[in-house]
């Protein structure tokens, strides 16, 4: 499952990713807002992406874990083995076609012929071959084994004991053989998609790999754009490459530059800047303004609220839940009635997006029935049942409830400082909800934390961090793996419960072929995240962008506005 933290206003963190997927959009043989003819789009210029949190410079998809990167990632080199179609579902995009084995265990991909990486390297089944075997790898840093360790071969790869793996069969140099540990019915989804350029990195260490100059400084990518110049944390330069396998960009270039989130409609309206994601509260502030276009996405995301119950064992390479704090599944249900979540979209979101019981977004295939889930409306007096029947109650008088061993019990919220206009309020907000019914909630240190001090107090399960607001870009594929096993780096509540684990595998077993008995599955696996609450969903948002008046084929999709960047152009 690849998955991706965002900058939810308040999270976090990386994308972890996630890596970020989105479909290719489709292309239209008519600008409708200016009737442009396909071919006739003006040639030339410069538009700028913004965003609002600084990107980390990890410029390759095997070992980024900031959204923040994945943009620019998209930017210089977006294709991948597939892209997103119909229904969520698997389409050809550098491999033209797949062919499986009768017991769908292998798959042979034919791959795009003429396809040339920015160093005029012609892209080969080797390049896919090398990306796969570098995080497979013992030294690999990179948080996405889950996407290679079901290929044949990779527990003796991984230990050492072959130099390669043993399920990666190149044929020539555009065919190439994957054969899985199993049949899985969403192993499409779940390999790794993207390709490494083997001339440029194999010369570099796998441990080495994340913080080199050939993937800071000088990352080479096979997409419509070419890195020129880096002002890490702030700008990245691209020129058009026009070699691109899918046709000359219209453009001479693309700037990706970092913007203050309060000033993001100002620079819109003045054309400092051509396309961002506004927060809702900014983009009521633009309606009617001939200057800007808004588009709506409804997100493949989900935002939360999660209680920290462990930690990561770095050793075991395991999650382990011994936080005693909040092992009461009846405290943890209380903080849920606590929060008025409908409150929170319609007061920091402006009504743009829905309440949910699950950690999946509203328009995934296998969203659950929320008939069949606990609701957690908005309800005080609930909340403060709860914590009674927990055994928390107020002993001292203060107004705050203690522990059952009679001892003070408070809580510490940890938030990200973006958006800027929103973060604090929200949390305030929050903080406010737990008070009113006798949580002494705080906000972690007084403080917002920025991005990357955010992301490495959550990662390392800071001792002092009770709860954490967060949010997850997510993958078309419903699979949890990635997020939620008990041996995920990216389960960042350490949630440990033996029938989820077995959930998840069953949604990948021989049965689950069967779209219908895979849905069921995960409704059982939402059922008991739903009532377990190591995390409390809040929202699966809608995205707003906003797109100058300059900008043309601006094609916003479900993670962000970067797709067939070069369909883009400038209106003279």
């Amino acid at each position: 499952m690849k998955k991706m933290l965002f900058v939810f206003g308040i999270l976090t963190v990386f994308s972890l990713a996630v890596a970020c997927e989105g479909n290719s959009g489709d292309t239209h043989d008519i600008d409708s807002a200016n009737n442009i003819a396909k071919g006739e789009e003006p040639q030339g210029g410069v538009l700028t992406y913004a965003e609002t949190s600084p990107f980390s410079g990890v410029l390759d998809w095997a070992h980024y874990e900031s959204f923040n990167d994945s943009i620019a990632l998209n930017i210089f080199s977006p294709d991948r083995l597939f892209k997103t179609g119909e229904g969520l579902r698997p389409e050809p995009n550098l491999a033209r076609d797949w062919e499986w084995s009768k017991d769908r265990k292998t798959v042979t991909f034919f791959i795009e012929e003429g396809v040339k990486w920015h160093n005029g390297e012609k892209l080969t089944a080797e390049d896919f071959q090398f990306a796969w075997e570098v995080i497979a790898h013992a030294d690999y840093t990179g948080p996405r084994l889950s996407n290679v360790n079901i290929i044949q071969g990779f527990k003796e790869y991984h230990s050492g004991k072959t130099d390669s793996l043993s399920g990666v069969n190149i044929i020539d140099e555009y065919t190439l053989e994957v054969t899985f540990n199993d049949a899985y019915p969403n192993a499409i989804d779940q390999l790794w998609p993207y390709p490494m350029p083997k001339a440029h990195l194999e010369h570099v260490e796998v441990a080495e790999l994340e913080d080199v100059d050939e993937i800071r400084r000088e990352p080479v990518g096979l997409g419509p754009y070419r890195v020129t110049d880096i002002i890490p944390g702030e700008l990245i330069e691209f020129e058009a490459f026009d070699d691109y396998w899918k046709g000359a960009p219209n453009l001479d270039g693309v700037n990706y530059r970092i913007v203050d989130g309060a000033q993001a409609a100002e620079l819109l309206t003045q054309g400092e800047i051509d396309i961002i994601k506004l927060d809702a509260s900014q983009a009521v502030t633009l309606e009617g303004d001939d200057r800007v276009t808004i588009e709506e996405v409804d997100a493949l995301s989900y935002g939360y609220l999660g209680f920290k119950l462990g930690h990561w064992d770095a050793e075991k390479k395991q999650n382990v839940m011994d936080n005693d704090k909040f092992q009461s599944k009846k405290l943890r249900q209380a903080f849920a009635y606590a929060l008025d979540r409908q409150g929170m979209v319609d007061s920091f979101s402006e009504g743009y997006g829905t309440v949910i019981n699950a950690p999946a977004s509203v328009i995934s295939w296998a969203y659950p029935d929320e008939a069949m889930l606990n609701q957690y409306e908005y309800d005080p007096q609930q909340a403060m049942m709860l914590l009674d029947e927990a055994g928390y109650e107020d002993i001292t008088g203060d107004g705050f409830v203690e522990t059952p061993e009679g001892e003070e019990f408070t809580v510490n919220l940890t938030v990200m400082d973006t958006p800027a206009n929103i973060s604090e309020p929200r949390a305030q907000y929050i903080i406010q909800n737990l008070q009113d019914v006798g949580i002494n909630a705080r906000l972690h240190g007084g403080q917002l934390y920025d991005y990357a001090l955010f992301y490495e107090l959550v990662q390392k399960d800071d001792p002092e961090i009770d709860l954490f607001l967060g949010a997850w870009s997510l993958t078309p594929d419903p699979d949890p793996t990635g997020l939620w096993k008990s041996d995920d780096v990216w389960n960042y509540t350490r949630w440990v419960n033996e029938e989820s684990d077995k959930l998840i595998e069953r949604g990948l077993s021989q049965e689950a072929f069967d779209d219908n008995y895979r849905r069921d599955v995960y409704q059982e696996w939402h059922q008991l995240v739903n009532e377990e609450l190591p995390i409390i969903p809040l929202s699966s948002p809608i995205n707003i962008y906003g797109i100058s008046h300059n900008a043309g084929g601006v094609t916003p999709d479900l993670a962000d506005a970067v797709t067939d960047a070069h369909l883009w152009y400038k209106r003279q």
